[in-house]
């Protein structure tokens, strides 16, 4: 598999354990010192991002990509997408379109985001 085929295979990955809430697959794909900034300008970690997800307070109905760009350079890739998201977040809907930025890592074989960002489009 190329990196780019193991880039979309992680993306893929990202986006079901998203949709399902499954804790493992985020915390396998979520490098432990990450760092991303959400829509609304707060920085968050990889614990505070799971932590969402786990206690209920993220819940995501359906998500889907287009306009994916993927750059490799050594052992980071870059990926830019647009995210369109219907979901939860405490007691306020969400339903837009978004563009994202995620850094991926490879460790020892296995991809993990390192940093990233988003905001609504």
């Amino acid at each position: 598999m190329t990196q780019e085929e193991q880039i979309i295979d992680c993306e893929n990955r990202l986006l079901d354990a998203m949709k399902n809430g499954d804790i493992k697959t985020l915390d396998e794909l979520l490098h432990d010192s990450l760092i991303f900034n959400i829509p609304t300008g707060q920085t968050i970690t990889k614990e505070m991002d799971i932590e969402n997800y786990r206690s209920g307070i993220m819940t995501v109905k359906d998500i889907s990509t287009t306009d994916q760009m993927i750059k490799t350079i050594e052992n980071i890739s870059t990926v830019v997408v647009t995210i369109h998201l219907k979901a939860k977040y405490a007691d306020q809907i969400i339903d837009g379109k978004f563009r994202y930025l995620r850094v991926w890592q490879l460790f020892n074989n296995s991809w993990q985001i390192i940093a990233g960002s988003g905001f609504q489009i």
